[in-house]
């Protein structure tokens, strides 16, 4: 059996655009102000397609999806996910799991953990755990100035299986 790990992480400050939603892991959080990004700034979706794509050796999410490609603008990042998903797939690995630390002050992510958890597990075909930790006022993040978040992922392969 190879096994690989990957690592993800990806960070998007507040927007100042009142019509932008916060959008993470896919679900939406009402009544918070949205992430400034090219897509739809979801940083927890965004983190687990870079630590899948590093773990398999398929570069990075901005090779695939740049931001500099109108095509991405206001993406669905659940969808590019998946995408994601299917390349992994198509190098013949299966997806062990996933776990994820988001870093932010506010909003409080508890009770949305599991809708988080189950979409992104129904995303990527395997157990997905999301984690909210506080940055205790230091830095950027600590200021409440955006949202980061960092993903690991296992990868699991017969030998021999790859394409």
């Amino acid at each position: 059996m190879e096994i690989r790990v990957g690592q993800g992480f990806d960070v998007h400050p507040w927007s100042d655009d009142p019509e932008r939603r916060l959008v993470l892991a896919g679900v939406v959080l009402p009544a918070a102000r949205g992430l400034a990004g090219h897509s739809d700034a979801d940083v927890v979706a965004h983190a687990v397609a870079d630590a899948l794509l590093g773990a398999a050796g398929l570069g990075d999410i901005g090779a695939h999806f740049p931001d500099t490609d109108p095509r991405w603008a206001g993406a669905d990042s659940l969808a590019l996910l998946a995408h994601v998903a299917g390349l992994v797939r198509a190098e013949g690995w299966s997806i062990g799991n996933v776990d994820t630390t988001v870093v932010l002050e506010a909003p409080k992510l508890a009770p949305h953990k599991a809708a988080m958890e189950d979409g992104l597990a129904g995303v990527v075909g395997a157990p997905v755990t999301v984690k909210a930790k506080r940055a205790e006022g230091l830095g950027a993040l600590g200021r409440g100035e955006g949202v980061a978040c960092l993903a690991v992922a296992l990868l699991l392969r017969e030998q021999g299986a790859s394409c």
